[in-house]
């Protein structure tokens, strides 16, 4: 018998990116460009991917890990201000397995050279998941691809 448990946590990580916010903040919102740097795990395969960025819109981002094992996100926008933030929530399931549920929230400000953002995430780990700071550590990688694609995509060789 599966023992019933949630626990709770928040993580923030802020970054001052070099770009203009009108730019980071596309990169969110454009399915072409998030497709390339919203991943953790380059050795994965990707399986499917759609993004619908409005409120009321859907995320889905499902990869295979080099095992084959399913890791599915799926995701609901819940408030977009261009420019300044979104608001979203999302599951994410191994296999056919829910282990989380998530509340999202990215800020964007202008700072000099750039952008200041800041990613909020509160979520729950179902079931005795043990996340053991994965998802934090996932979600610095996916950001630091961020910063990376941003760099690629302003510079003079691009």
């Amino acid at each position: 018998m599966t023992t019933r448990t949630a626990e709770h946590t928040t993580f923030v990580i802020e970054r001052r990116l070099k770009a203009p916010v009108a730019r980071v903040f596309r990169a969110w919102s454009m399915p072409e460009s998030k497709r390339q740097w919203f991943a953790c795990h380059g050795d994965w395969a990707p399986l499917e991917y759609a993004l619908d960025f409005r409120p009321g819109g859907t995320e889905r981002n499902y990869v295979a890990d080099t095992d084959g094992l399913l890791h599915a996100y799926d995701a609901h926008y819940i408030d977009i201000v261009p420019d300044t933030r979104i608001v979203y929530a999302y599951e994410m399931k191994l296999g056919q397995t829910r282990i989380s549920a998530s509340l999202a929230t990215v800020t964007f400000k202008a700072a000099p050279g750039g952008t200041k953002m800041i990613f909020t995430e509160q979520v729950v780990f179902l079931d005795g998941y043990p996340d053991n700071g994965a998802r934090l550590q996932g979600t610095k990688i996916g950001l630091d691809n961020l910063e990376l694609f941003l760099e690629r995509e302003m510079s003079p060789l691009h």
